[in-house]
């Protein structure tokens, strides 16, 4: 299993890449003044981090519990970013209608644009970050 070291490096580099993709393109993209898109990015960043580390810990707990190796199949990376995508929605709609004042339904279709696009990242960053940080061999 991931020491706590290694997860916080894993979701401070993929926050921080994430970020650095979508930030710049997000107030284009939705039409939102770019300042606003900028906070709402921080804002979603900052979220989805704390959500990485608990998402990620509980996540191989349960293979754990289920008796698997944490060494992920390519159907339990998808199964795993899926979950992941579902879980910030829930958390990330509310907020984004609010501080934008839109409606929930239009902060909904541009989370979904999001988790479209994060959705892909998380399964190519996650596969690449297990191929340069691999699991010591008693995980």
């Amino acid at each position: 299993m991931r020491k706590t070291g290694d997860r916080i490096r894993h979701a401070l580099m993929f926050e921080g890449i994430g970020l650095a993709l979508v930030a710049p393109l997000g107030g284009l993209i939705f039409g939102v003044p770019a300042g606003h898109f900028g906070v709402v990015a921080v804002v979603s960043t900052t979220i989805a981090m704390g959500w990485t580390y608990l998402f990620n810990l509980g996540f191989d707990h349960a293979l754990r519990r289920l008796g698997r190796s944490l060494r992920k199949t390519p159907v339990q990376r998808v199964l795993h970013a899926v979950l992941f995508e579902a879980g910030l929605l829930c958390l990330l709609v509310p907020l984004i209608a609010l501080y934008l004042a839109v409606p929930l339904w239009e902060a909904f279709v541009m989370d979904v644009a999001l988790a479209g696009f994060y959705l892909v990242y998380a399964l190519a960053f996650n596969w690449g970050y297990d191929l340069i940080f691999p699991l010591l061999p008693d995980s």
